[in-house]
């Protein structure tokens, strides 16, 4: 059912809130796991259960620290476990998609309420903003109804963001719908009929906008990911992957910022990697110079293999770079050539299963086998 939310004072985030805290008032989950700025001015996924405390949430903060999804797997992937509603962007989403799809999460006890993302800032950005004046919220959501979608001056949404083609929320149980909507005159939500019963809300027939918006925007994005796409495409090809990723330190954390990186022990943490230092001589005296640290290329060739189809473009690896390097950028260009093989979208459905663990007799015929 497609129903609208009323706005008062054009506070769109506190009518959000507002909805949020009805599901728990009248007991359809236990708690909410939702976006709240800290004391410090940052902004963390918290799980509430108390529904005053939600006034000190922020379900459309534009900033991104960490993909959500990353929690909400060891929330829900065991038991015992209480009933949880769980505000997710659209890439958070997808990425929950696939970690229940790699056994990592559990949507049995979750109510999913994806949001439309208008873009996102890193938390430096968001942080320096704060300080100076903040995020002026008013005009970045009434952009939403035109798509006319801009970063405040001065500065940008994260690359990720730029170039994400699928910024619209879908798949969800409970959808919050911003653009194309006039949210002065209140919020389109699509939820469950059941759902919208008991919280007293009524159908809409009012004309939507949505679908011209999401193309226009999504247009928009699609070109940028393609001129980004061809600009790492021409690095990788002049200096591989070693020379992109050359100033590596192997910190590991792309991998730890990463939703779909999910193994507790990873080789790459692991003794097999910790050389002994006769080991590093030998390689310096064969070669005349060994470049420390190493494996870098090793690491990021790994995780390219383990993460490329299911990369839903997040970009918070790059975030997380100290040296600046464009992990993301070399992952979906890759990923994008490999999911169009697979026939694969990541995060497109829980009932889609992954290539790699699927045999399909004809699969490489394209390539002479015989069927």
């Amino acid at each position: 059912m497609r129903v609208v939310i009323p706005v008062e004072n054009n506070d769109t985030p506190g009518a959000l809130r507002g909805f949020l805290r009805r599901l728990l008032e009248e007991k359809m989950v236990d708690a909410v796991l939702v976006p709240m700025e800290t004391p410090a001015g940052t902004v963390t996924p918290v799980l509430v259960a108390d529904p005053a405390l939600l006034e000190h949430a922020d379900p459309l903060a534009p900033v991104m620290g960490v993909n959500a999804a990353r929690v909400v797997g060891p929330l829900s992937v065991r038991q015992p476990r209480g009933r949880i509603a769980t505000v997710l962007r659209p890439c958070e989403m997808r990425a929950l998609v696939e970690l229940v799809k790699l056994q990592q999460a559990s949507l049995d006890d979750l109510v999913t309420v994806a949001v439309d993302c208008l873009g996102t800032y890193t938390v430096p950005d968001y942080v320096a903003m704060g300080a100076d004046g903040g995020v002026d919220r008013s005009a970045l959501l009434a952009s939403a109804q035109g798509g006319e979608l801009s970063p405040r001056q001065g500065y940008a949404f994260r690359d990720a963001c730029q170039m994400c083609e699928k910024p619209h929320a879908e798949g969800a149980d409970i959808v919050v719908e911003l653009f194309g909507a006039d949210l002065t005159a209140g919020i389109p939500v699509t939820l469950p009929d059941e759902m919208a019963t008991r919280l007293g809300l009524a159908a809409t027939e009012t004309q939507s906008r949505r679908p011209e918006v999401v193309n226009k925007v999504t247009a928009a994005r699609a070109q940028m990911r393609d001129a980004r796409f061809a600009q790492i495409r021409e690095r990788l090809d002049k200096a591989g992957v070693e020379g992109v990723f050359a100033a590596c330190v192997r910190c590991h954390n792309c991998m730890t910022a990463c939703p779909i990186c999910y193994c507790k022990t990873c080789l790459f943490k692991s003794p097999v990697f910790d050389h002994e230092p006769i080991q590093y001589m030998t390689w310096a005296q064969r070669k005349g110079a060994f470049r420390l640290p190493a494996d870098t290329t090793l690491f990021h060739l790994t995780r390219l293999n383990h993460m490329v189809l299911s990369c839903i473009g997040c970009g918070l690896c790059s975030d997380a770079c100290p040296a600046d390097l464009p992990v993301a950028d070399v992952f979906r260009a890759i990923g994008q050539e490999v999911q169009v093989v697979f026939e694969y979208v990541p995060g497109r459905s829980v009932e889609e299963p992954l290539p790699l663990i699927t045999f399909r007799e004809n699969e490489w015929t394209e390539f002479g086998e015989e069927r």
